[in-house]
């Protein structure tokens, strides 16, 4: 016997796109992802496009992935997108030594991460809450 279905874990009104193990620290990926908090899908893809960031490119990727879930899977309209959540996680770290003077070693950490970025559709957001509005 199977078990039942998971409830969704988003809302109506969101997608969201998973980056997993990105080669970069949390804390650099964080600067990027601050970026783009609150804007809206297009202010966020410009931002990225044109930053001087070497993740920036990976983002973008990632928030393009997001807006194309919201269009084909959701059915969200992609001009009243807006980008409420991007958030960053910690995944593996590969350890490796350097050698140092005198028979030491140094220790070398090379940290992976994740990103999940979550888009909202806010016309929809107006609907859920207002019905009787929307009718």
């Amino acid at each position: 016997m199977a078990k039942p279905k998971a409830p969704p874990k988003q809302a109506a009104n969101e997608a969201r796109a998973v980056l997993r193990n990105v080669r970069i620290s949390p804390q650099k990926l964080n600067l990027v992802a601050q970026s783009i908090r609150g804007l809206t899908a297009e202010k966020a893809a410009n931002e990225l496009a044109f930053s001087h960031k070497r993740i920036a490119k990976d983002v973008l990727k990632c928030l393009r992935s997001a807006i194309a879930n919201a269009e084909y899977n959701h059915g969200l309209d992609i001009d009243q997108l807006v980008v409420s959540q991007a958030h960053v996680g910690k995944a593996l770290v590969l350890k490796r030594m350097n050698p140092r003077a005198r028979g030491r070693g140094a220790g070398i950490m090379k940290p992976f991460s994740h990103l999940t970025i979550v888009v909202r559709d806010l016309s929809r957001a107006v609907e859920a809450n207002n019905p009787a509005e929307a009718a």
